[in-house]
């Protein structure tokens, strides 16, 4: 039998919004390709396609976390920690991207903020 975790159930909301903005801002990056392209420079390319590629990788870690995985417990704090400290950086380096890039980051880091503040606090409850 496979151990359950309780994870809280601010989890799922919290990893579905981090999806929502990675998805959002390569639609928006991709129309302003067209329409401004100074607004989607390169760089902004980059940040966008990384973020993506957590954004299928965090709710598959949630899903194996939900069925018992520690590892997979373990990876979402990881994960979370990661990309708040990420973008964070990020949103503060002068001309390096966009002002509407720069509120999307702070964004993506207020969520895993409180990812990591939610999940840390399960697991140190089992301890």
């Amino acid at each position: 039998m496979v151990n359950s975790i309780s994870l809280p159930r601010t989890v799922t909301p919290l990893v579905t919004t981090y999806v929502v903005l990675a998805l959002g801002t390569l639609l928006v990056l991709g129309v302003l390709s067209a329409v401004a392209p100074a607004q989607a420079g390169a760089d902004a390319w980059v940040h966008a396609v990384l973020v993506a590629v957590f954004a299928v990788v965090l709710p598959l870690r949630l899903r194996a976390a939900r069925r018992g995985s520690r590892r997979a417990e373990v990876a979402l704090l990881v994960i979370a920690g990661v990309l708040a400290a990420a973008n964070l950086v990020e949103a503060v380096v002068p001309g390096l991207f966009p002002d509407w890039m720069r509120a999307e980051m702070l964004g993506i880091a207020a969520v895993m903020v409180a990812l990591l503040v939610v999940c840390r606090r399960t697991v140190q409850s089992r301890r």
